[in-house]
């Protein structure tokens, strides 16, 4: 039961980033270029959680979960910051 709702929650968060990025493809918004970066990180946050507990529960995945989940909340708060008063 766990591993379907880690299923659904890394199809939900590419779900996100697919949108996000057809939205930043059509209005050329910086900051949902940020977001859909961070989406995909996430979502490669969430795969790696299902093949960790799930596909191969022997090995430890945990520093790449981690690490996909760090990388994925540093790039959108680079956005947030960086690129406050920038225009597209």
């Amino acid at each position: 039961m766990a591993a379907a709702a880690y299923v659904i929650c890394a199809l939900t968060s590419l779900t996100c980033a697919v949108l996000l990025a057809r939205a930043w493809r059509r209005t050329g918004v910086r900051l949902l270029f940020w977001s859909f970066l961070c989406f995909t990180l996430l979502s490669v946050n969430n795969i790696v959680l299902v093949i960790d507990l799930s596909v191969l529960p022997e090995t430890d995945l945990s520093v790449l979960r981690a690490a996909s989940g760090l990388a994925g909340l540093s790039v959108l708060l680079f956005g947030l910051i960086f690129d406050v008063g920038r225009r597209r």
